[in-house]
């Protein structure tokens, strides 16, 4: 689609509507793959498996949270398929044209975050084959600056380079890499299950981890009752969905390239309920297996794979790894603020550029590491950031507006989404009322339940999205008294 008098401040080749659509089903798919098989991914599965006591349990959490990703990210992915718009153009219909820049930069500074996080993880499971030789375990050991040792910090710093590299060429290069890196995770994820369950003499769906080990894993994760328990169970289900907080604001960013919605929810099938219930599955069996070999729960694979007697395998864990951390962050961590960035000077910030600054950001993040600690927190608090948002975009798209965005107007300084000077009030007021109840009472105060936080984003979204609906409603309404009087 061509801008007729689009502005330059609000316009530029990579935020323009998408004019290439050959995303199909498979490289939807692979959005997902890219995602969820991480070292992080992995982890989250993991820690999961262990609040839900047994494996049946772990099953109906996350196929229960599952589905409910699934039915989000198409409405979004909707929004991105009709409009062929990137998330931070889609937020100028609800937050105006420059207050958009606003729940631009928290997802863009949210990327910056995971990309740090993922980027630790890649780097660790390197460092975790590399100690294997007694020359690194004595560096490792002996050296030490930025808060981690030198091993950790050259690791590091690589990982994060060869990053750079996958995105040189755009989004064309986004894809057939992460069309090569999800598929080559899972291969690795059978091969790690099927050694482990070998070396323990059996498959079992069962788990063996004994009650005291399990309360002594989760006693700090802020998740409410004992493994096993109804309530640990809703709350296995909420961290699931909250994971995906940040792609459900910038889903967009991919759906726009889907040929038509069909394409999008094939891919999204494929790639949401089915292959997350089977990782998870294999994440489950694996847990179970290493701590019938290893006798200690090992919640992160490159743990694992670090314990291996053969020295080919665990090189090639960890290589596979590491790509497919690399792979979800430049799906999800890199091409979000790198739009997101774009979108606040489109003059003077590209795609690339925008991507290069989330890089940066996240290498000054690395000395504070604040990705360190417990999975579960650390994914509660992060995503409740993000639940006012989406909650005003959704209720704005769907609600309000039925589906339909005039796109043109979205690039226009004097158009439909100007509201009060490019900032539309209501929007912030309703995501300001939503941040205090998911993210600032439950992470600054004592002034609500303990399980609050566990829910944040799902309160976020909820309070966000209804008083934005009745501030909105109220504001058409008394608009079409005056046109009429």
């Amino acid at each position: 689609m061509t801008i007729q008098g689009a502005s330059p401040d609000l316009y530029n080749e990579d935020l323009a509507p998408a004019k290439v659509r050959n995303w199909g089903p498979f490289s939807i798919f692979n959005v997902w793959t890219s995602d969820v098989h991480s070292l992080w991914g992995y982890y989250l599965a993991a820690s999961l498996f262990l609040f839900c006591g047994g494996f049946v349990n772990f099953i109906i959490a996350i196929g229960i949270g599952s589905l409910i990703i699934y039915v989000l990210m198409n409405m979004v992915g909707y929004a991105g398929v009709k409009t062929g718009v990137p998330y931070p153009v889609l937020a100028r219909a609800s937050f105006g044209i420059w207050g958009a820049n606003i729940p631009a930069l928290v997802r863009a500074i949210v990327a910056c975050f995971w990309y740090g996080a993922q980027t630790a993880a890649a780097s660790g499971a390197i460092v975790a084959l590399l100690i294997r030789s007694q020359w690194f375990a004595d560096f490792n050991q002996n050296t030490h600056f930025l808060g981690h040792s030198g091993l950790e910090v050259i690791c590091f710093v690589v990982i994060w380079a060869l990053q750079l590299l996958i995105i040189q060429k755009g989004m064309e290069t986004v894809r057939r890499f992460q069309d090569w890196a999800g598929p080559a995770v899972w291969v690795m994820m059978l091969i790690l299950a099927i050694y482990l369950c070998v070396k323990s003499g059996s498959f079992a769906f069962t788990s063996d981890i004994p009650m005291d080990v399990l309360l002594e894993k989760t006693k700090d994760a802020g998740v409410p009752g004992t493994p096993g328990s109804w309530t640990a169970l809703f709350a296995v289900a909420a961290i699931w969905v909250t994971y995906f907080s940040a792609l459900y604001l910038n889903f967009c960013d991919f759906a726009r390239y889907a040929p038509d919605n069909a394409a999008l929810r094939k891919g999204n099938i494929w790639g949401l309920p089915v292959n997350l219930i089977l990782f998870s599955l294999v994440a489950g069996v694996t847990t179970i297996a290493a701590y019938d070999v290893y006798h200690e729960v090992l919640l992160h694979p490159d743990q694992i794979s670090a314990k291996f007697d053969s020295w080919f395998l665990a090189a090639l864990a960890a290589l596979t790894f590491a790509v497919a951390t690399l792979g979800i962050n430049v799906v999800a961590n890199f091409v979000s603020p790198a739009f997101d960035f774009s979108n606040v000077f489109p003059r003077q910030i590209d795609f690339k550029k925008g991507g290069y600054i989330a890089a940066v950001i996240a290498l000054l993040l690395y000395p504070f590491a604040p990705w360190e600690g417990g999975a579960a927190h650390f994914v509660n608090i992060i995503g409740a950031t993000m639940g006012p948002i989406f909650g005003v975009m959704m209720v704005d798209y769907y609600l309000i507006r039925k589906g339909e965005v005039d796109v043109e107007a979205l690039y226009r300084e004097d158009g439909e989404f100007r509201f009060q000077g490019g900032w539309h009030v209501n929007a912030f007021i309703a995501a300001g009322i939503g941040a205090i109840f998911s993210s600032i009472l439950p992470n600054f105060t004592n002034w609500l339940p303990a399980w609050w936080g566990v829910y944040g984003w799902f309160f976020g979204v909820a309070i966000a999205g209804a008083i934005y609906y009745v501030l909105r409603t109220m504001a058409l309404g008394a608009g079409a008294k005056t046109a009429k009087a």
